[in-house]
This record gives structure tokens, sequence and C-alpha cells, in this order.
């Protein structure tokens, strides 16, 4: 974990965060009946990605609710892959853009799977608390 101070320092959540704003500027030439459904949900799924493992960075200290957040986002990385295929068969997205997402996505998924795999390299070790240390330390 080289000194990483922000999950926006995060290879995963960067390209977590490239892949939401590229399915952000795809999306913005379906039709406008698929606006409330298909467009939205394309969104919000590659939205999560991100935003779950920034939620999971911030919960390090507690190794069960890191990985939880990370599996979230391993989660939402795999809808997205669904609405690129349902976008790609309903004639949305060009065969190209699709393959790129799904790669995309693919990286993430292999990203996510490692640290969910390895969380001890990611999560904070606990300390001991002050007055155990004094305890221990005669100074109590």
């Amino acid at each position: 974990m080289a000194n990483i101070r922000s999950f926006k320092e995060l290879r995963v959540w960067q390209n977590a965060m490239d892949l939401a704003m590229r399915v952000f500027e795809l999306t913005k030439r379906f039709p406008p009946e698929e606006r409330y459904s298909l467009t939205d949900q394309f969104r919000r799924a590659s939205r999560s990605v991100a935003g779950n493992t920034a939620e999971a960075w911030r919960k390090r200290r507690y190794p069960a609710a890191f990985v939880s957040k990370l599996s979230d986002a391993e989660g939402e990385a795999a809808e997205t892959q669904t609405w690129v295929e349902v976008s790609r068969r309903c004639g949305y997205l060009a065969p190209a853009d699709a393959d790129n997402l799904d790669a995309r996505c693919e990286e993430i998924l292999g990203q996510l799977v490692k640290m969910i795999e390895r969380p001890a390299d990611w999560t904070i070790a606990k300390q001991k608390s002050t007055a155990r240390r004094r305890q221990n330390d005669g100074e109590a």
C-alpha cells in the first residue's frame, strides 16, 4: 500500500472514475425514452463503483467493512457490464465502445478482487490502546 493517503490515489478508484465519465459521455446519445430507465441505471451502477471504493477506503480500520464495501463495488462493476451488454444488444452502443467498456470493467474487477483477497495489505492495523501501552510499560 505504498503510503496512499487518499482514495483518490488508488488506481482502481481512478479507473472507476474514468469508467463513470465514459459511461456518462456515451449515454448522452441514448434515446430520450431510455432516460429514466437504462441510462439512469447504467450511470448509477458505473458511478457506484468509485463511490463504494471510496467508502471502503474510509472503512479500512475495520477489515470486514472494508471488504464488504469493496464487494459492493465489485457487484456494481458487474452490473455495469450487464448494462453494457443490454446497450450493445439494443444498438445504443457501437461494438467497439461496448468492448472497451467491458474491458475497463474487467480491469477494475481484477483490481477489486486483489484488494478483497488481501485486505491486510490495505487495512489499518489496530494499535494497542494508550491505557494498555501504559500498563505494559509500567506507567499505569
